[in-house]
């Protein structure tokens, strides 16, 4: 048998392989964060590697990809699942950008510590929202709806060898390639040819929408590594010629700790297609709708550190405004940050804005408060990573990569999502990231506490 790991770990090589070669500055995106990662290892000693060994960092990826209706997220999430990739959050970037995104998010990614290690592979899965009215009308949703009705992304068999694989824990050598292969072409380039005219009336409203509901198939959208110091890859980049998109998205670099995720991308490339025109003709043509993203993962805040976090955004937002032309995103972020986060690891553990894991070592304690653990050595915090995305960050990567912002009309009601809904529409529990991190802190101060004999105070 083939376990489950195993096939998310050949899952990632596959698609890697797959999109290098449908986007050969991937490779180049792979190799600066290779040398990036390398050097800032090298550097930082221990300490560069808080938040993952060299190992994982330089294997790791995530994916991304749209899909058009319920029915192919909930055919999406069973395929995925024969990876070991569950779903994990909820994101709506239909009020994250002043683009027109009209979709709805969640993550395909392991969920348990040890199969986070094996492989941390996840895919970032936007869904179509053809009922919201302000970006569809009833006529255009009508066909929208037609349209992707009458596609197939994911065949019987490739269902079906999924659902035996979650079945199994795994499959045998036969099978197992069977279905690495089925599921790597599902998310392969179409060369079918895209009705022109009904790709352009989309293109009008959302290139995302476009990229979605006027395609016969679906395709990854990118495939992002992970690096350590994503400033110096973007520096590099730029170096190499590669055009990158304008700014790095979320937290800004400091000297504090790095929490959630920070990402970036060269920006889209123009790719061949084939298109059927009005007069029955097939033409050659190109679209830019995919790019090469990159990220860099920080610290998992808690409920009330990511309540603090996005209080620091809106204020960011408002000093920019004030600032005019004279400053930059990252300049503003860095000054609002030293104001308003804690400097150390410490003092986000004490101030409940983190989320870490306790090791309990052989200095004997003195108290059992929390605070004095740590100061006496008797206990180790170590910070958890983010292991997810943030709504406003997404949707910045695909503003930047548009060349138009669509249209919307915000007089127009809007149609509610919410994470029990997906949950309901991907026929599978949706699982809240706050309670992964939460539990995994908690699991860790169980064994702390059965190593030191005590109960600890995280109260003091």
């Amino acid at each position: 048998m083939v376990p489950t790991w195993q096939l998310r770990a050949r899952f990632a090589l596959r698609l890697a392989e797959m999109y290098g070669s449908e986007v050969p500055a991937y490779h180049t995106l792979v190799d600066v964060c290779r040398d990036v990662n390398d050097e800032t290892a090298s550097a930082r000693g221990e300490a560069g590697l808080r938040l993952g060994s060299i190992e994982r960092v330089t294997a790791e990826r995530h994916g991304a990809i749209r899909v058009g209706s319920p029915r192919e997220l909930a055919q999406v999430a069973r395929v995925f699942a024969a990876f070991g990739m569950l779903p994990v959050g909820f994101y709506d970037l239909r009020d994250a950008s002043k683009s027109s995104v009209p979709v709805v998010s969640t993550a395909f990614r392991p969920i348990d510590r040890d199969e986070l290690a094996r492989n941390p592979f996840r895919v970032f899965t936007s869904m179509l929202v053809t009922e919201d009215r302000r970006f569809f009308d009833a006529e255009t949703q009508e066909r929208l709806e037609a349209f992707i009705a009458a596609r197939e992304l994911f065949g019987p068999e490739l269902l079906a060898l999924a659902d035996q694989a979650v079945l199994q824990g795994g499959l045998d050598d036969v099978d197992a390639d069977r279905l690495l292969g089925l599921a790597t072409d599902s998310f392969r380039l179409t060369a079918e040819p895209i009705d022109r005219d009904w790709y352009d009336t989309l293109e009008t409203i959302s290139a995302v929408a476009a990229d979605i509901g006027g395609v016969p198939a679906t395709h990854i959208n990118h495939l992002t590594p992970r690096v350590l110091d994503i400033d110096e890859l973007y520096a590099r980049m730029q170096a190499r010629g590669i055009a990158m998109i304008d700014e790095i998205q979320g937290p800004p670099a400091w000297e504090g700790p790095d929490v959630l995720l920070r990402q970036t991308s060269f920006r889209a490339l123009a790719e061949e297609r084939v298109f059927r025109h009005a007069d029955g003709s097939v033409q050659r043509g190109s679209l830019r709708v995919r790019f090469g993203e990159v990220e860099q993962r920080g610290i998992a805040l808690t409920r009330a550190g990511r309540e603090l976090y996005d209080r620091l955004v809106v204020e960011v937002d408002a000093r920019l405004r004030q600032a005019g032309d004279g400053a930059t995103r990252q300049e503003v972020a860095r000054e609002v940050w030293r104001e308003s986060l804690p400097r150390t690891e410490r003092d986000l553990v004490l101030q409940e804005l983190g989320y870490f894991t306790f090791r309990a070592t052989e200095v004997a304690p003195d108290g059992s408060a929390l605070k004095d653990l740590l100061e006496s050595g008797a206990l180790v915090a170590e910070p958890i990573v983010y292991e997810d995305f943030l709504p406003r960050s997404a949707a910045g990567i695909f503003q930047s990569n548009l060349s138009d912002e669509g249209t919307r009309d915000d007089d127009q009601a809007g149609a509610d999502y919410d994470l029990p809904r997906l949950s309901e529409l991907v026929g599978a529990h949706i699982h809240d990231p706050f309670d992964l991190y939460a539990a995994q802190q908690d699991e860790s101060l169980r064994e702390a506490e059965r190593q030191l004999g005590l109960r600890i105070d995280t109260d003091s």
